[in-house]
């Protein structure tokens, strides 16, 4: 049908003069410049040329089918692709949820063992400090103790050696003792 329209189309064609020069196609010397659909169909249009178009137009219905088919395919495919974005999206925004809260935990036991770390630093100051203080207070009777001891002493080496000046004796026996 394709065909038949195509060539009645140029058998009615208007001499232009441009595209076939001075003569009209289809038409011989004398004749008028259009032709009859019968001379048309008879000088170009066969059986072989009807049995050609009939196998094109069952392979161009085929091919449109075949085009439909692949469209529907296609739709198919770009709903599942649109669905598979859609889960991706979903689990990305999942993970991204769960990498949050552990951050958040994360986090939050960070700051649990800053202050943890807070309460044991100051535990070392106060033992420190308790340490010194512990020993001052331990040593300041002793060292009280012991000027009281050294300040004694002394008085009795006073003592002895006043005596050892009068007992030759006791003299002796403080050089003996390395104490004169």
């Amino acid at each position: 049908m394709i065909l038949f329209g195509l060539l009645f189309c140029t058998a009615i064609e208007i001499n232009s003069g441009s595209v076939f020069g001075s003569e009209p196609f289809f038409t011989a010397p004398g004749h008028s410049c259009f032709l009859t659909v019968a001379e048309a169909a008879d000088s170009s249009f066969t059986q072989a040329d009807r049995d050609r178009m009939l196998r094109l137009e069952d392979r161009m219905l085929r091919l449109e089918e075949r085009i439909t088919r692949l469209e529907e395919r296609i739709i198919r495919l770009e709903e599942g692709l649109k669905a598979t974005n859609q889960k991706i999206d979903d689990g990305l925004k999942a993970v991204n949820q769960k990498i949050d809260d552990g951050l958040k935990t994360t986090n939050q036991r960070f700051d649990d063992l800053r202050g943890l770390m807070y309460v044991i630093i100051s535990g070392m100051f106060v033992l420190i400090g308790f340490i010194l203080w512990d020993r001052r207070t331990t040593l300041a009777p002793v060292a009280r103790t012991t000027r009281e001891l050294e300040a004694r002493t002394e008085k009795l080496e006073l003592v002895i050696r006043e005596k050892a000046e009068k007992d030759p004796e006791l003299k002796e026996a403080l050089k003996h003792a390395g104490l004169l």
